[in-house]
């Protein structure tokens, strides 16, 4: 078993339980001009950072992003644990491959969690990182950027699509404000605490980040990550919430697989022809801005991201440098996770890919990594929703391996 580098505990718990007593559903104390064109001009209010107010524009670091790259150590899951878990699976009472694919994802999970069989799923946590995109004013989105903060505010309460979720599948949900472009008054600090600026950068125009504003995105989230993991996570799920965010991410992809534009984006929240056009000029124009410094990962992340995407690139990496599964959700979830591999490779050993969204992108990412994922309903809801969906399913696959009798004690002897 790889030795965990985050010691657990019960005393520091910051994930929000689903469905508390006083409230059934709360989740407490957590254009049609010619694309050929360049589209708009860089928005005031998305360049904002949050400290100093300085700018956010591309260049606007003294170094490069490059030279932030998180030094990262990753154990892969215990391959001895992995070659018991499925000799077990073998002896289990069941015809040989009977149980498929739930069968292997226990030999997986029995490597992952350390032991086999494997222990029961108890403590599964969500965390949202929230932001909003400079791309969003350029009619990439169906939805204004306004309904960012509300859904903020919604997920906090427990309203949201993924509370419902969390609520019937017992997982904790915390969400963080990264980048989101308003002050979100009433809300407690524990969501506001880890933001790194109001709005990224539009990717097309400008950077998205400074280098500065990279390593700490990239650092909040890996704090995040050890702080759930401190407090008992046995897997986690990364989930995202921001209007437009699946532009910067299907950018990230096609910069890590050398693909052009049109081969990774897809409709997003629902947008019609002219704003699918619209949406493809964009990841164009900002792969064509980009240049060569796609080679680099977290320079990746400057050029093309965004603030709430490089903190779940790390929230990925932190999660699988303590040795948790993470359970991998649609496009923005994916992106992240392949920009970690590329970070650090190896992460994906410790990935489960939740489900299929229907984002062409977040298919070839996941095709990348070796990723056949669990379920496919159609879901592009994001927030973490599919990963969530699919919890059940790893916590039978940890029941099959864990509690079918062996065919030796059924006929001993």
């Amino acid at each position: 078993m790889p030795a965990r580098r985050l010691a657990r505990s019960k005393t520091t718990v910051q994930s929000r339980r689903p469905c508390s007593s006083s409230s059934p559903r709360a989740i407490r104390a957590a254009s049609s001009r010619s694309t050929a064109r360049t589209l708009g001009r860089p928005t005031d209010s998305r360049r904002q950072r949050c400290d100093n107010g300085a700018d956010g524009g591309a260049g606007s670091g003294e170094h490069s992003a490059a030279s932030y790259a998180p030094d990262v150590s990753i154990t892969p899951p215990d391959p001895t644990l992995e070659a018991a878990a499925r000799e077990r699976l073998a002896g289990l009472a069941t015809p040989a491959g009977a149980l498929g694919r739930a069968g292997e994802l226990g030999v997986r999970l029995s490597a992952m969690l350390g032991a086999v069989p494997p222990p029961e799923l108890t403590d599964v946590r969500l965390v949202v990182f929230a932001g909003d995109h400079g791309v969003a004013a350029h009619g990439v989105s169906a939805y204004p950027a306004a309904v960012t903060p509300a859904m903020v505010r919604s997920l906090h309460a427990g309203t949201a699509g993924v509370s419902a979720l969390a609520c019937a599948h017992d997982v904790g949900v915390r969400v963080l404000d990264i980048a989101v472009d308003d002050d979100l008054d009433g809300l407690p600090a524990e969501v506001v605490a880890h933001k790194v600026r109001r709005g990224s950068g539009a990717i097309h125009l400008e950077d998205a980040l400074t280098a500065e504003e990279v390593r700490r995105a990239l650092e909040v989230g890996r704090a995040v990550a050890a702080e759930e993991v401190a407090a008992g996570a046995q897997v986690l799920i990364s989930g995202d919430l921001g209007i437009g965010n699946t532009t910067p991410a299907a950018a990230l992809v096609a910069a890590a697989l050398g693909l052009p534009a049109e081969d990774v984006v897809g409709r997003g929240t629902g947008v019609d022809d002219a704003g699918l056009a619209r949406k493809t000029e964009v990841v164009a124009q900002a792969l064509r801005r980009a240049g060569d410094r796609t080679a680099d990962p977290v320079d990746t992340l400057a050029a093309l991201a965004s603030a709430d995407l490089a903190a779940t690139t790390g929230f990925v990496l932190g999660a699988v440098e303590a040795g948790v599964p993470v359970v991998l959700d649609g496009l923005m979830s994916v992106a992240c996770a392949l920009t970690a591999e590329r970070i650090a490779p190896g992460a994906a050993a410790w990935y489960v890919a939740g489900h299929r969204s229907t984002e062409p992108a977040q298919s070839l990412a996941l095709e990348k990594l070796g990723l056949d994922p669990l379920l496919d309903l159609g879901l592009r809801l994001g927030e973490g929703s599919g990963a969530v969906a699919a919890v059940p399913v790893l916590r039978s696959a940890v029941a099959l391996l864990r509690d079918v009798a062996l065919l030796s004690d059924l006929l001993p002897g």
